[in-house]
């Protein structure tokens, strides 16, 4: 955890942001994979561990805004909890340890809200995303708890994502520890990239590396020879030479900081011209964007400033034609590249995510587009200093996409379709680093995880 002090400051600027009424955030509990003991891996709510820091699960945290009053809920381990887990803080000395004095037995919690109900206050709740939650939600708030999500308070959300959406020099040094264990998730990747090798054999002993070094994944890792499928969980492939393996992981600090790092390395070290001439024109549009980045630019305007570069290079080596500027705005590049620049980053990969994606990247004067590969921009807001995001640009060759814009027929004048087949053997290809916006401009996060041509193929090597 960090000192007490930080949550308890964290907690006043939340009450600052709210006029009155109680704050329920309800902490994680144990989620069985096949009989009640056998749990899965504990991961504590987000939003409960930046107010509260309690990662243990069971907790449940309450702020009156009207009285000013913090309490933690919980229960303290019985004898039979000791036996198999050994002697266990009380509630009371965990509470202080977050600098909240008041503490009530979960039984407790109860009582309390159906008296607030009673008397008609507002009890804000943000959205939730696990099952148990939303019955627990539904049972003391007396309400369905399907509707848990869109009875979810918009106050409350608003105020959450303002604080978190900054982050403090504390929060920024545990984002680079994150970054520094994916240093050596990547480099190893790298080194095991050969002919022969399975996917699954690197994919576990670079989850091996976040769990050794830290609180584990930060997601399930990306990393296959079949990068054209950009969430590709599958790990079942033999490395093949002549492909490239792409591999997107990051991990958790045990404060559950995260990272989230892309590599696209040639199996057996080298790159062909064919990859070469890929790699480089994503790799132009990841540095460049990373220098534009600054405080007042928004990133809605570095995403389109990236497909240019992509378009412009894809028209260089004849998959494109026409003007850039014109192919990106009718979104004609989105067939090589149909997704966002990136997403903020910090206790969650996609921070802030279950708040609603819309809450933290949109506003009133910020709308979302709905064209294809813009309308999944997570984030579309202006830069502010202490924000942390991804810049993720890529190249991908989509076999039934590519089917299926041909066979429309569309952007006929922007797209070379007679050419794509010679590269369809590159698959996909994705460099994604994390950047700080700082007062005057921003700063690459984390030691240089090697990205170019001549840096990945000595990591090889």
């Amino acid at each position: 955890m960090f000192t007490a002090g930080i949550y308890t400051k964290r907690r006043e600027e939340l009450r600052a942001k709210m006029k009155n009424g109680l704050a329920l955030f309800i902490g994680n509990v144990e989620s069985p994979m096949n009989y009640p003991a056998n749990t899965y891996h504990f991961r504590q709510d987000s939003d409960f561990l930046y107010f509260f820091g309690l990662d243990l699960p069971g907790f449940a945290g309450l702020m009156d805004f009207d009285t000013g009053t913090d309490t933690i809920f919980g229960n303290d381990f019985d004898m039979d909890d000791i036996i198999w887990m050994g002697p266990q803080p009380k509630v009371k000395e965990l509470a202080l340890k977050c600098g909240v004095k008041k503490t009530e037995p979960m039984s407790g919690l109860e009582k309390i809200i159906s008296e607030a109900l009673s008397k008609k206050r507002r009890i804000h709740f943000l959205p939730p995303y696990r099952g148990e939650t939303k019955m627990t939600l539904g049972a003391l708030l007396k309400e369905n708890p399907c509707q848990m999500k869109t009875l979810a308070s918009p106050e409350l959300i608003r105020a959450v994502v303002a604080l978190r959406s900054v982050k403090a020099k504390e929060e920024i040094a545990e984002i680079e520890k994150a970054i520094s264990i994916a240093y050596d998730m990547h480099v190893t990747a790298m080194k095991m990239c050969r002919p022969g090798m399975s996917e699954r054999e690197i994919f576990g002993v670079i989850e091996g590396i976040a769990l050794a070094k830290g609180a584990g994944t930060s997601f399930p890792i990306i990393l296959s020879m079949n990068g054209q499928t950009l969430h590709n969980h599958s790990h079942d492939n033999i490395l093949r030479k002549g492909r490239m393996m792409v591999t997107d992981a990051g991990a958790e600090t045990t404060l559950h900081y995260s990272s989230d790092i892309t590599r696209t390395t040639p199996v057996g070290g080298k790159f062909s011209t064919l990859q070469k001439e890929v790699y480089e024109i994503v790799l132009k549009a990841n540095t460049e964007a990373i220098s534009a980045a600054r405080p007042g630019l928004s990133n809605r305007e570095l995403h389109l400033g990236a497909c240019r570069n992509i378009a412009s290079g894809l028209k260089e080596i004849g998959l494109m034609k026409g003007s850039a500027d014109e192919a990106v705005a009718e979104g004609a590049h989105a067939l090589f590249m149909p997704h966002g620049l990136g997403h903020m980053m910090g206790l969650d990969v996609h921070d802030m995510e279950a708040l609603g994606e819309n809450y933290v990247g949109y506003d009133e004067k910020t709308k979302r587009s709905d064209q294809f590969g813009l309308a999944f921009l997570r984030f579309a807001l202006p830069y502010r200093p202490g924000h942390v995001f991804t810049v993720e640009p890529g190249c991908y060759f989509i076999p039934e996409l590519i089917e299926k814009w041909k066979s429309e027929k569309k952007f006929p004048s922007f797209i070379n379709y007679s050419r794509i087949e010679k590269f369809m053997q590159v698959g996909g290809v994705r460099i994604e680093d994390n950047v700080l916006i700082t007062e005057k401009g921003h700063r690459l996060l984390g030691r240089p995880i090697p990205k170019t041509v001549r840096d990945i193929e000595a990591a090889c090597a």
